[in-house]
């Protein structure tokens, strides 16, 4: 599982309309992209900076995994994103190294990417995410 850099830091908002205005100032950039991935019942927004992305997620409904989390711990950091070459081929390795994982196999993600979650519980409390296109 090669890693070649932080693919973005994924960030747990209430409302994309109030914070997308919020990190343009912040970040002295626009917001370059809103999608909306319905089966994983999120709806992000994502700034560039350097060559890390910003994520902003807010959840289509309160039952799904952002909304969860955004009423368990509130808005902040979500997730951190590396940037693997595949996917499915990086989750096996973690898997052999002892890793436990969210997803077995890669899933569709925003920006036509192929993602998969290692659980917290075996990353020190992080939520790591693979990416890859």
């Amino acid at each position: 599982m090669k890693i070649s850099h932080i693919e973005h830091i994924g960030i747990a908002v209430k409302s994309l309309e109030e914070s997308i205005p919020f990190y343009e100032k912040l970040l002295g950039t626009k917001c370059y992209g809103i999608e909306e991935i319905k089966d994983q019942q999120v709806k992000t927004a994502f700034f560039m900076v350097g060559q890390t992305k910003i994520e902003l997620l807010e959840s289509i409904i309160s039952e799904g995994p952002i909304g969860k989390f955004l009423e368990k711990k509130g808005e902040g950091i979500h997730h951190l994103a590396f940037a693997v070459e595949k996917t499915d081929i990086a989750l096996k390795e973690a898997k052999s190294l002892g890793f436990e994982l969210i997803d077995q196999v890669s899933r569709s993600g925003a920006e036509n990417m192929k993602i998969g979650f290692l659980h917290p519980k075996s990353t020190h409390g992080v939520l790591i995410e693979f990416c890859s296109h």
